[in-house]
């Protein structure tokens, strides 16, 4: 259990109080990270790096707000650091960013958490930072053209290919499964 004496702990940079607070919020870091990550390696990564810098910065929590939000915050920042780190080591692909936005209803509504999860990490670096910053955790076009330093219009057209390409893969999936219960 978070206690005030845990977060003094790790701000005295106690061992014991940083893996009990590793211990304690690993699963909410992973689950996080997993969502922008291509594999659980690379969400592992991710969150080991994300909890550096808790306890690099544990100083500075607000003991008065919720930890929840700031360690989410924290791991949310750091998987977008990651993607801007691979970004770098890969060439970008070109987009248009003239595509309108779908308003329909998403088949995606449809999905379990789980499989939504897997059928993202399998999106590109800039395709699934995007989504998951858009669709899941809620943030403004604008917002993540901030975050990523990117045009408005390239994170428009990234959500609209990242959709796409989610939709295609259903489709695959359910014309696999129509075939596999034929037999």
């Amino acid at each position: 259990m978070l206690t005030p004496e845990l977060i003094d702990g790790c701000i005295k940079k106690d061992r014991r109080s940083q893996k009990e607070l590793y211990r304690l919020y690993y699963g909410y870091g992973m689950r996080i990270c997993l969502r922008y990550a291509k594999s659980k390696d690379e969400a592992v990564e991710m969150v080991n790096d994300g909890f550096m810098k808790v306890f690099m910065n544990i100083h500075r929590f607000d003991q008065g707000r919720s930890f929840n939000a700031w360690i989410s915050t924290i791991m949310i920042n750091t998987s977008i650091d990651y993607y801007r780190h691979r970004i770098k080591q890969m060439e970008m692909e070109e987009l248009n960013a003239k595509h309108e936005m779908e308003d329909s209803e998403s088949i995606l509504s449809h999905l379990h958490y789980e499989e939504l999860v897997k059928l993202v990490q399998k999106l590109s670096y800039a395709y699934r930072t995007v989504f998951n910053l858009f669709a899941i955790d809620g943030y403004s076009h604008e917002e993540i053209s901030e975050m990523l330093s990117i045009s408005v219009g390239t994170s428009k057209s990234n959500l609209f290919k990242a959709r796409e390409n989610l939709k295609k893969m259903l489709t695959e999936n359910k014309s696999v499964s129509a075939k596999l219960g034929n037999y």
